[in-house]
């Protein structure tokens, strides 16, 4: 279970019974309510009405879904949706709001919605409003059934009810390759101070080699078993042990000279932490069904390609221009190594007590 501030995507399945087009959102209706831009954002705390936003975290569940049930076509009337191009007129059913130990931990509130069919052969465009952050689109019921993502602006093609557009394997893959690189840049802070860390030891290549190439083979092993369902390590474990790891480099960085025996083994091992971490990210997108281990490939694919980013954004800053000067580990890697260390630490603290 996440922070309560932290950003996910909202979740729509649907369906079609009969003459019934049924439809459920699993959404962040605190952030709908208080008019928050969630498009690129990955913390409420840092937007506009976050205010608002946390004092609607702190109603009750029956309280919320009272306010969801009352203003539900402001919420979700800029929500598109038509079949054939006429728009179905969308009747609100149940409202579920997840209940949670404390205002501390995020939660969803699910949305069902119906409209009688005119076609039910017919095919379904959804337009995803601006501003409404990530949509997770998914048919159910169906052979061959559509997955898709979009952002905030997005339209899709037109689905079939009766199904048959489901994601080819090369689809699957580079479909979910933006959703492994938007978890780095710009929403995984605290993955990018951690591959920071590994930066900030030594600008040479064959350091960073180990340290990536033993990074990379580490989460890759728990991000297949994670999603597989084989390892469930509950993000309240997770959590603080990444943020360890980020204060432990960091640390690392400032008392050693360079690339020790031990560090590539270390770095593994906080490999296979972040691995954990990515699988949570991952399982709420979800994976298609048949086009499982494409999209895994696709979704590890654009992780890396994050992490590769951060490093050669790192060089180009920093180690290109001041790597080789006499005073760049005095002035520059050992500070930078400190408040990397820092916010690890304040992390730690703040996962574990607050």
């Amino acid at each position: 279970m996440g922070s309560a501030h932290e950003v996910t995507p909202a979740i729509a399945n649907f369906s079609v019974n009969d003459t019934r087009f049924e439809m459920t959102i699993r959404l962040n209706a605190e952030a709908l309510l208080a008019n928050i831009d969630l498009d690129g954002l990955d913390d409420t705390n840092n937007a506009t009405g976050a205010g608002d936003y946390d004092a609607l975290r702190r109603l009750g569940a029956a309280e919320l879904a009272a306010l969801v049930q009352r203003d539900f076509d402001r919420m979700l009337g800029p929500v598109s949706i038509t079949v054939d191009g006429q728009p179905l007129n969308m009747t609100l059913g149940n409202v579920s709001v997840q209940e949670v130990p404390s205002i501390d931990f995020a939660r969803a509130t699910t949305v069902s919605m119906s409209a009688v069919l005119a076609n039910p052969d017919g095919a379904l465009t959804l337009a995803w409003p601006q501003g409404y952050g990530t949509l997770v689109l998914r048919q159910n019921d169906v052979e061959k059934p559509y997955t898709g993502t979009l952002q905030g602006g997005d339209t899709t093609d037109a689905i079939p009810l009766g199904g048959g557009v489901e994601l080819s394997g090369a689809q699957a893959f580079v479909q979910y390759i933006p959703v492994g690189f938007d978890h780095i840049l710009p929403k995984g802070l605290d993955h990018i101070l951690f591959v920071l860390g590994l930066f900030f030891l030594s600008i040479r290549m064959r350091s960073l080699m180990w340290q990536v190439s033993a990074f990379t083979l580490a989460h890759t092993v728990t991000l297949a078993a994670g999603a597989l369902g084989w390892v469930n390590v509950p993000a309240s474990i997770v959590e603080p042990l990444i943020a360890a790891s980020i204060t432990f480099v960091a640390v690392e960085n400032i008392l050693a000279k360079g690339l020790t025996p031990w560090r590539p083994v270390v770095v593994f091992g906080f490999g296979l932490l972040h691995g954990l971490g990515f699988a949570s990210v991952l399982g709420e997108f979800g994976l298609p069904e048949d086009q499982f281990i494409p999209a895994l490939i696709g979704f590890n694919v654009g992780v890396e390609l994050g992490q590769l980013t951060v490093i050669a954004m790192g060089f180009l800053l920093v180690g290109l221009w001041f790597g080789q000067k006499p005073w760049y580990r005095r002035a520059i890697a050992t500070p930078a190594s400190a408040v990397i260390a820092l916010i690890g630490a304040y992390w730690v603290i703040e996962r574990i007590f607050l």
